[in-house]
């Protein structure tokens, strides 16, 4: 077929099918990646398919196949970097596995939004649902009501337990600089990762013992993961840092909240490591720039999205996954 018996309309799958010198079906076979067609056709297809700028039926494809080569993802508090970066991540690792991704955000705290969100993706024919730095009981509800959908989470339960040997890495750095009165401030307490951060900072503390740490009660307070929130604590954890037997330092479950908690305490005159030491968690973008440059727990979100995308789709995950890492910086120093 001439070029010009193309001009006015879309290149479709016989266009393709003669540029490359096979049959209609053999294109089709490429498309839908089956495994008999030789790797020198299908490449001979992939480049008349480029050549000719011809773009995939998704619709069309799953008629045939009852796939779309789509995940999907449920995100949430979408402002706040650990969720972003997450919806970013998997989109990358989506993409490394000839997958694309379509995103339905929803409110966590509401059932309803959730359930709509998964409708939404649900209508387009989704090959599987990641749902992002899920609530305790979202993702577990999810496959219940829906058992023939694959649902997974970031991060995964292996996730979790990789975030929580993170929290004990901050412990464990605040210990070796001779803190004992260790406070933390966590995040909301039905959501997975605060679940996995507070128990690897409990059980570091514990495996510590009394040798090691105060025996009196940690303090532990709480916010929603905003920075606002960090600040909004300020004047009451200055209040306990001032008398003397309050904590020395101060473990927190995100950056953002960490950011925000440095600034309140500069504005309580509370200097930071000076008169009490901060770590955060997560190693976002700004993390080096704040004043101080926070000391936080770096965690391998890219390897954690293709772990995650691989089990939903029953792949074999690539890449393997980092584990955290402690990055030092200037909000922690010896106790003084």
């Amino acid at each position: 077929m001439g070029d010009d018996a193309r001009i006015g309309r879309s290149a479709g799958v016989r266009d393709v099918a003669a540029l490359a010198g096979v049959s209609p079906q053999t294109v089709s076979r490429v498309i839908n990646e089956h495994p008999s067609v030789r790797d020198e056709t299908r490449q001979r297809v992939q480049d008349a398919m480029r050549s000719l700028g011809y773009r995939v039926n998704n619709a069309a494809r799953t008629l045939g196949t009852r796939r779309t080569h789509t995940l999907g993802v449920i995100a949430s508090n979408a402002a706040l970097f650990g969720p972003s970066v997450g919806v970013v991540a998997l989109e990358s690792a989506a993409r490394a596995v000839g997958r694309w991704v379509t995103t339905a955000y929803a409110d966590a705290a509401d059932e309803a939004s959730i359930e709509a969100s998964l409708d939404h993706l649900l209508a387009q024919g989704v090959d599987g649902v990641i749902v992002v730095a899920p609530r305790l009981d979202s993702v577990s509800s999810l496959a219940r009501r829906h058992p023939t959908l694959n649902v997974g989470a970031l991060p995964s339960a292996e996730g979790a337990r990789a975030q929580a040997h993170g929290a004990g890495l901050a412990v464990g750095h605040l210990l070796e600089l001779g803190h004992r009165r260790i406070a933390r401030v966590g995040g909301p307490g039905d959501w997975l990762e605060e679940v996995a951060r507070e128990r690897g900072f409990m059980d570091a503390l514990r495996v510590a013992g009394p040798e090691r740490v105060a025996a009196s009660p940690v303090a532990h307070w709480s916010g929603d993961w905003s920075a606002a929130s960090g600040a909004a604590l300020a004047s009451e954890i200055a209040a306990v840092v001032r008398t003397g037997v309050g904590p020395t330092a101060v473990v927190v479950a995100n950056d953002q909240m960490a950011l925000g908690l440095i600034s309140g305490l500069a504005a309580e005159g509370i200097r930071v490591p000076e008169d009490v030491s901060i770590v955060g968690f997560d190693d976002n973008t700004d993390a080096e720039y704040y004043r101080p440059a926070l000391t936080t727990v770096r965690i391998d979100t890219d390897g954690e999205a293709r772990r995650s995308v691989a089990e939903v789709l029953g792949l074999e995950a690539t890449g393997g996954v980092a584990p955290p890492r402690l990055v030092v910086r200037g909000s922690t120093s010896r106790v003084r």
